[in-house]
């Protein structure tokens, strides 16, 4: 397995422990803030190659 499939499947494992743990609004929210806090958290230069990036992909 890659390191991305591995980081993917413990997401996925995290998130549903979270729902089955917590209300399904505050997993809700930390599922979503997480990633946001994170994009947020870089410098102007890094969200644009990321952007550059994620684009490029979609575009194969």
């Amino acid at each position: 397995m890659s390191n991305n499939t591995k980081i993917a499947v413990g997401g996925v494992a995290v998130g549903l422990i979270l729902l089955i743990w917590l209300p399904w609004w505050a997993a809700l929210l930390i599922i979503l803030g997480v990633p946001a806090a994170a994009y947020l958290a870089l410098d102007p230069s890094q969200r644009r190659r990321l952007r550059r990036v994620s684009r490029r992909e979609l575009g194969r």
